[in-house]
């Protein structure tokens, strides 16, 4: 099958909610024309008969039609098909995010590496509020897990590591995400009251997910959309999503929660990058532009001094270079970063070169 351009864009039915069966929606869909696409398919939780409580009240399990499967082979079948279809659509370079439980991720995660799929984590939700065991017969089920995969092994894949540091005040992001389950004024409840979906994810969820996987204004794709969860976040952070539900009553919340959704501002859409993804800034260009003279002397926090030369190198006492090597060579110190270390003065101030070079960086956009 021959790859789609990029103007197949158009084609794409972006921020809608597709009814139908989610094979054959994707196998509709242009080749190579989404980013991301999050996963959370039927668990097959397997249950035999009711689940109730120690007081015998009935456990609003999931029992509904769409998670029950004749057999692990018909399971099997399922993933093996849905995944292709999602493998088919995704960019080179996109990436997948799936989510379940003990009943199906080993064997989803089996099928993805089948695939051709690269996995990159396996994250632990450890939920801070799980639903007791009321059998007393096992463990608390207190986790799902999800697996983030390339679509290859040379995928030049999306990974905002500074905005999920920062989202993680300042330390980076582990596999392990403690998050409650969705409950009080985030749970979508039905016209009697009731849950409107019996696993409807939480918003903190996916916003780790798609913050820190894809970037503004890229599609990201859910073929089990259910009451909207992931339309309703990628709206929010300024991406276009497609979803794909075939239970009316899941596309009716879903239309109604996302109706009231609004698009964060471009500037709050703006995360944190990595200091070599920012635009590289010559120390020569600050004295191109005159922000620093031939001849103005720099000084390091130690009190060591070097004069600044036309060609933006430095001078001090037999030591010439760029900024980082004179810097090395006065501290005796293997390497250095001359950005933080050499500092020049304004009115009776001692100022870091840095914010010049920041000043640049904030002209270039």
């Amino acid at each position: 099958m021959t790859k789609k351009s990029a103007s197949d864009a158009a084609e794409l039915p972006l921020n809608r909610i597709i009814d139908g069966d989610c094979i054959e929606v994707m196998n509709g869909l242009p080749e190579a024309s989404v980013d991301l696409v999050f996963a959370d398919p039927p668990y097959n939780l397997q249950l035999r008969g009711d689940l109730h409580r120690p007081d015998n009240s009935k456990v609003d399990a999931v029992d509904d039609h769409w998670d029950q499967f004749a057999s692990f082979k018909v399971y099997d079948d399922f993933t093996r098909a849905w995944l292709a279809a999602a493998r088919r659509i995704l960019k080179p370079n996109g990436a997948i995010w799936v989510i379940g439980s003990y009943h199906n991720v080993f064997r989803m995660g089996a099928e993805l590496q089948n695939q051709g799929f690269w996995i990159l984590n396996d994250v632990v939700w450890r939920k801070s509020n799980p639903m007791p065991n009321f059998r007393g017969k096992r463990l608390t089920n207190a986790h799902e897990t999800l697996i983030w995969a390339s679509r290859s092994e040379e995928a030049k894949y999306t990974f905002n590591y500074e905005a999920l540091k920062a989202l993680n005040e300042g330390i980076q992001m582990r596999s392990d995400w403690v998050l409650p389950i969705c409950t009080g004024h985030e749970r979508l409840k039905d016209e009697n009251g009731d849950k409107a979906h019996p696993t409807q994810k939480p918003e903190s969820l996916l916003h780790r997910v798609i913050l820190g996987t894809t970037n503004p204004g890229e599609v990201v794709l859910d073929p089990f959309f259910g009451t909207g969860t992931t339309g309703a976040v990628a709206k929010m952070l300024g991406r276009d999503f497609i979803g794909i539900e075939r239970e009316a009553a899941y596309r009716e919340v879903a239309e109604k929660r996302l109706a009231k959704v609004r698009k964060f501002d471009k500037e709050a859409l703006i995360v944190s990058t990595s200091k070599r993804a920012e635009p590289r800034v010559p120390f020569g260009q600050l004295v191109e532009r005159g922000m620093l003279r031939p001849g103005e002397m720099l000084v390091s926090p130690r009190g060591k001094r070097a004069k600044v030369r036309a060609d933006g190198t430095l001078i001090a006492d037999d030591v010439k270079g760029s900024i980082h090597q004179v810097g090395a060579a006065l501290e005796s110190a293997p390497s250095c970063n001359g950005w933080t270390y050499w500092h020049f003065k304004r009115e009776g101030k001692t100022i870091p070169i840095d914010i010049l070079r920041q000043q640049i960086r904030s002209e270039l956009g």
